[in-house]
C-alpha cells in the first residue's frame, strides 16, 4: 500500500487539474437561529444571477488576465518607483515607509526591519507572472541592498512568513531557471544563503524554557542581549508560534541545517499538549514560559488561523503523517463546535458550547480553501458564498462584521485570504460561478482601492475613504491568486502542481517530502479517537462522488444566496413550511423562539396535509412573524475635554465608549485627572512607570493586546483611567464612525476604571499637548454634558492707552481702571488692578479693598475654589499658564 503522503501529494496534483477530495458525509444542518435569519430575510431575485452563471469564454479570461498584470505593474512599479529600498509603500504620500520616520502604529510596525520587504515578500510573484527579466532584476538588488544584521526589533512570525519565506521561494524559481539552462545562470545559491542567515538570526527567539518562540526579535542583537529592547514579553498568539514548520522546515531541508526543523517541530508538539483534551481545541494567546492559555477562546480566524493551515500543508510537504493526525483531531473539533454553516463562531476551549463572541474577523476567509485541500467542499462552499455576500453588501471584507454581517471593524488592508479561497473553490469545482467572483474582487480594487501610487487600504468599507498603506502581502499574496484563477495551465512558466503554497503564497516544492525522513520521536502520542471517512487519507474524484452533476456547487449556494439581504428588495412572502429540529424531550428551543415574538403552529393543527416520512424529533411548523429590521446598536459619543491652561476647555476632542469599565453616562461630572503617557506605550507588558501613573489617567496605544488586558494592567498601576489612542495613521472621528471597545470574551466585571478611545488625529492633538505643556488635566465625560467653552468671543472693546507720568502709579494719582503688565521669567501675566483709592488696594467682590496678590484678579475668588472644574486643590493655581509655548503653536489648538 502507498503511503499516506503520497496520497496526499497526489490529491494536491489532482487539485490543481480540478479533480478534488470532496468530503461527501455532509456536516449538521445549520442552527435554529441561522435557519430562521435566513427564511425571514427579503427576498427577490438577483440581477446578477444570470451573469454570475455564465460560462467564461477565454478571451475573456484572457483579458482578465491582463487587466491582473497591469493592476500589479502599477502596484510594484510605484513602490519601485517612490519606496525602494524602504520596506512598504505609502501610496497616498507617495513615499516609502521607514520605520522610525514615520509615526509608530504599534503591533503593525514589527513586520518593517529595513530589509527592502516589499521587494522580497514580492519576489516569486514575478515569476507566477511570467515577468523573468524583472525577477532576475530583482534577486540582483535583493543581494546588492537588503541586509539582514539591522538593530531592529521585528515580529519572529511575520519575519519568517514574508521575508525568510520570500527568500526561499524566490530562491527555489530561481533554482529551476537556473537547472533549464535559460536564465539565472549566474545565480550560485545566494539567497538560500540569505535564508540561512535570517534563519539563524530569529533562532533566538525559541530560547525558551517550553520551546514556544518570543514573538520578536532584534535582528542583530537577538532576544536576551542588554542591547535588543526585547525579550521581556510573556505572551504570543497561537499562530505565532504554529506557522514556522513549512519555512523553516524547508530551510533545513535545502541548506542541511536540522536545527530549525527541530525548533519549528518542538513549538507545534508544544501547542499539540497544550490543547484542550476534552474539546480538541486550542486557545489564541499561550505563555511562551510555562504553556498556559492566556486567551480561552478558540475559532479559525486572527490568532490561530495559520496553525491550523500549517498542519495540513506540512503534512503534505514533509510527509509526516503525524501533522495530518492531528489536523484531523483540530478539524473534527472544529467541524463540531465552531462551524455553524456558513457562520465559523469563536467558543470558549474548555466549554465549546459557548460562543463567546458575535462576530468574525475576515482573516477566517481562509478556511474554505483549507476545507477544499482537506475535500470538505460543502461548508467550504457555504462560508465561501456569505463570505461573497458580505463583499457585495460592503464592497470588502471588513476587518470583522457581526453575526447580522453588519459592520464591526470598518477597516480592509487589502486582504488577500478571500481570493485565495475563491481560486481553491474554482480549481475544484471548475464552475465559473468562482470566476465571476474573482471578476468582482479585480473591479472592486479598481474601482475602490487605486490611487496614482498604487493601491491604498480601505480606512473603513462605510465611507470608503483610504489609508495611507499598501501592505506587502497584497502584492505577494492577491495578484498570484487572482493571476492563477484566470490562467490555464500551458499558460504558466512552470508546473504549479509541483509546488504547495505558504500562508504569504510563496511557494514551496512538494518533493521536499522525499528529501529526507521525519525527525525521530515526533509522534502523537495517544491519539484522540477521530471519526474517519473515506476521504480522510485518499482522494477520489468529483465526478465519482457527484456523477453528471456538474451543478452540485450551485445547489449548496443558493440556500445562502441572500443571506445578506443585498439583491433582495423587500417583498412580502407568504407563510413557509420549514423544518426545525425541536426535540420532543425538550422545548426550550419553542420558548426561545416566542421570546423572540415569533409564533410556532404544527401545520396539522393550520389544516396542513400531513407530510410521509416525518421522522421523530422534528416538528412540521408554521412561521408566522413579521420581519423587522433590527436597529444599529447606538455609540453614545464621549469627549476628552483639556481644561487646564491654557486651554480651559477650548479643545474638546470626540471619543468612543468601551462596553466594559465604569459607565461615565453615569458619572454626573464625569472623570477629571492629569494624563500621563504609559511606558510601555501599548501597555502589554509590565508597567515600567507605575509610580508615575499612579492616581492619574493614562494614555496609551492601541495594539499588540487587547483593549481588557491593557485596561487591567493599568488598573493594577494605579491609574484613575485610560484614553486609548488609535494606532492607525491618519484615522479621525470626522471621518470614521465611532465603535465600543470590546473585551476579550471573557468576564470584564473587575475593570472599573473608565476608557475611551481617540482615533490618531484626535490623539495627536492630545499627546502634542502633553509636549507643550508638563502638566494637562482632562475631563472624561460625555458629549452632550460638556462644560462651557471659554472661548465664545467678547465683542468689540475700545481700549485707550496713556503713558502715565514718572511716579503717577506710586502717588495713588491713578483714575479709573489700568492695566498693569508684569513680565517675570519668560512669563507674560495680564493683571487688571482698579485703583479706587492709594496703594495696590483691590477692590474684592464683595466690595472690601485687599492687597492685590500675584495673579488674582480683581474681579475673581481666591484661588484653589472648590466649584471651579477646572482647578486642582492642593496644586498651583492653575489658570496661570506654568509655561508659555516654546514653538509658537496657538495656545488652543483647533480640533
Amino acid at each position: 500500500m502507498e503511503s499516506r503522503a503520497h496520497y496526499t501529494i497526489t490529491c494536491w496534483r489532482q487539485l490543481c487539474v480540478c479533480s478534488i477530495c470532496i468530503y461527501t458525509t455532509f456536516q449538521g444542518s445549520p442552527g435554529i437561529s441561522m435557519m430562521l435569519r435566513a427564511l425571514l430575510l427579503t427576498s427577490l431575485l438577483s440581477w446578477a444571477n444570470g451573469q454570475e452563471g455564465l460560462t467564461m469564454l477565454p478571451e475573456e479570461k484572457s483579458k482578465i488576465r491582463d487587466q491582473i498584470v497591469e493592476m500589479f505593474d502599477h502596484a510594484y512599479g510605484s513602490y519601485m518607483k517612490y519606496a525602494y529600498p524602504a520596506d512598504e509603500l505609502m501610496p497616498l504620500s507617495c513615499r516609502g515607509r521607514v520605520r522610525g520616520l514615520e509615526p509608530n502604529r504599534g503591533d503593525i510596525d514589527d513586520s518593517l526591519g529595513k530589509f527592502s520587504l516589499t521587494l522580497v515578500d514580492t519576489l516569486d510573484t514575478l515569476v507566477v507572472l511570467n515577468k523573468l527579466d524583472e525577477f532576475e532584476d530583482a534577486v540582483r538588488r535583493t543581494l546588492r541592498d537588503v541586509r539582514l544584521d539591522n538593530d531592529v526589533v521585528v515580529s519572529v512570525f511575520e519575519t519568517n512568513i514574508r521575508v525568510l519565506g520570500g527568500l526561499l521561494g524566490a530562491h527555489v524559481m530561481a533554482d529551476m531557471l537556473r537547472q533549464r539552462g535559460e536564465r539565472m545562470q549566474w545565480y550560485r545559491d545566494e539567497l538560500l544563503h540569505m535564508a540561512k542567515e535570517l534563519g539563524h538570526r530569529l533562532l533566538p527567539a525559541f530560547n525558551t524554557t517550553s520551546g514556544l518562540p518570543y514573538p520578536r526579535v532584534n535582528l542583530r542583537y537577538g532576544v536576551l542581549n542588554p542591547l535588543s529592547r526585547t525579550g521581556t514579553e510573556s505572551d504570543t498568539c497561537t499562530a505565532c508560534a504554529g506557522t514556522m514548520i513549512l519555512e523553516f522546515a524547508a530551510l533545513s531541508r535545502l541548506s542541511g541545517e536540522a536545527v530549525f526543523e527541530v525548533h519549528a517541530r518542538k513549538a507545534l508538539d508544544v501547542l499539540w499538549e497544550k490543547r484542550q483534551r476534552g474539546s480538541d481545541l486550542v486557545g489564541t494567546v499561550i505563555n511562551i514560559h510555562n504553556g498556559d492559555w492566556v486567551r480561552r477562546d478558540s475559532g479559525v480566524g486572527a490568532g490561530i488561523d495559520s496553525y491550523y493551515e500549517y498542519l495540513m500543508k506540512a503534512y503534505i510537504l514533509l510527509g509526516d503523517n503525524v501533522y495530518l493526525e492531528r489536523f484531523n483531531t483540530h478539524y473534527s473539533a472544529i467541524m463540531k463546535y465552531i462551524s455553524q454553516p456558513p457562520l465559523l463562531l469563536n467558543v470558549h476551549m474548555h466549554n465549546p458550547t459557548v460562543s463567546v463572541r458575535s462576530w468574525m474577523d475576515s482573516l477566517l476567509a481562509f478556511f474554505p480553501g483549507l476545507q477544499v485541500l482537506r475535500g470538505d467542499l460543502k461548508p467550504a462552499i457555504e462560508t465561501h458564498e456569505m463570505l461573497y455576500q458580505v463583499t457585495k453588501q460592503h464592497k470588502f471584507l471588513p476587518e470583522a462584521f457581526t453575526t447580522e454581517f453588519r459592520v464591526h471593524w470598518g477597516q480592509h488592508p487589502l486582504r488577500p485570504e478571500f481570493a485565495e479561497s475563491t481560486y481553491y473553490l474554482y480549481k475544484a469545482t471548475g464552475d465559473p460561478y468562482y470566476l465571476r467572483v474573482g471578476q468582482s474582487i479585480v473591479e472592486k480594487l479598481n474601482a475602490h482601492a487605486r490611487v496614482p501610487c498604487g493601491f491604498a487600504a480601505v480606512q473603513d468599507v462605510r465611507t470608503g475613504t483610504h489609508e495611507d498603506r499598501m501592505d506587502s502581502f497584497f502584492l505577494a499574496e492577491m495578484f498570484k491568486y487572482l493571476y492563477l484563477l484566470f490562467s490555464e495551465k500551458n499558460q504558466l512558466h512552470f508546473d504549479i502542481d509541483e509546488y504547495i503554497f505558504t500562508t504569504e503564497a510563496h511557494l514551496l516544492p512538494v518533493s521536499l517530502s522525499t528529501s529526507q525522513p521525519p525527525c525521530r520521536g515526533n509522534n502523537t502520542e495517544a491519539p484522540t479517537a477521530v471519526e474517519e471517512d473515506l476521504f480522510t487519507y485518499s482522494c477520489p474524484s468529483t465526478q465519482t462522488l457527484f456523477p453528471n452533476n456538474p451543478s452540485f456547487a450551485k445547489t449548496i449556494r443558493d440556500s445562502y444566496k441572500y443571506l445578506t439581504g443585498v439583491g433582495r428588495a423587500f417583498h412580502a412572502s407568504p407563510d413557509r413550511g420549514i423544518e426545525l429540529p425541536l426535540h420532543d424531550h425538550g422545548m426550550e428551543p419553542v420558548e426561545f423562539l416566542r421570546s423572540m415574538g415569533i409564533s410556532l403552529t404544527p401545520l396539522n393543527e393550520a389544516g396542513a396535509t400531513e407530510t410521509h416520512g416525518a421522522h421523530e424529533g422534528v416538528y412540521r411548523v408554521k412561521l408566522v412573524a413579521e420581519v423587522t429590521q433590527t436597529p444599529e446598536e447606538e455609540v453614545v459619543p464621549l469627549i476628552v475635554q483639556l481644561i487646564s491652561p491654557p486651554y480651559l476647555g477650548r479643545m474638546v476632542l470626540t471619543a468612543g465608549p468601551a462596553k466594559f469599565g465604569m459607565d461615565l453616562i453615569k458619572q454626573e461630572h464625569g472623570v477629571k485627572g492629569s494624563i500621563v503617557k504609559t511606558s510601555p506605550y501599548t501597555a502589554c507588558g509590565p508597567i515600567e512607570n507605575a509610580q508615575e501613573l499612579r492616581g492619574h489617567i493614562a494614555l496609551a496605544l492601541r495594539g499588540d493586546c487587547m483593549f481588557a488586558a491593557k485596561a487591567r494592567r493599568l488598573q493594577e498601576a494605579g491609574a484613575i483611567g485610560v484614553i486609548f489612542i488609535d494606532h492607525r495613521e491618519g484615522s479621525n472621528s470626522a471621518e470614521t464612525p465611532l465603535f465600543q471597545m470590546v473585551g476579550d470574551g471573557g468576564s470584564t466585571a473587575d475593570i472599573t476604571i473608565p476608557l475611551v478611545f481617540l482615533f490618531s488625529q484626535e490623539g495627536a492633538l492630545l499627546t502634542s499637548a502633553l509636549e507643550d505643556h508638563s502638566n494637562v488635566d482632562v475631563l472624561m465625560l460625555p458629549k452632550e454634558r460638556q462644560l462651557d467653552k471659554a472661548d465664545k468671543p467678547l465683542g468689540k472693546m475700545n481700549i485707550k492707552f496713556r503713558l502715565a507720568e514718572e511716579g503717577e502709579l506710586e502717588k495713588g494719582e491713578a483714575r479709573g481702571p489700568t492695566l498693569k503688565f508684569v513680565l517675570e521669567k519668560g512669563e507674560v501675566v495680564l493683571e487688571e488692578e482698579e485703583y479706587r483709592q492709594q496703594g495696590d488696594s483691590c477692590l474684592t467682590p464683595g466690595g472690601d479693598h485687599v492687597l492685590c496678590s500675584y495673579g488674582q484678579t480683581a474681579a475673581s475668588p481666591p484661588s484653589h475654589s472648590p466649584n471651579d472644574p477646572n482647578t486642582d486643590p492642593g496644586s498651583q493655581d492653575s489658570r496661570v499658564p506654568q509655561s508659555p509655548p516654546t514653538d509658537h503653536k496657538p495656545w488652543a489648538p483647533q480640533h
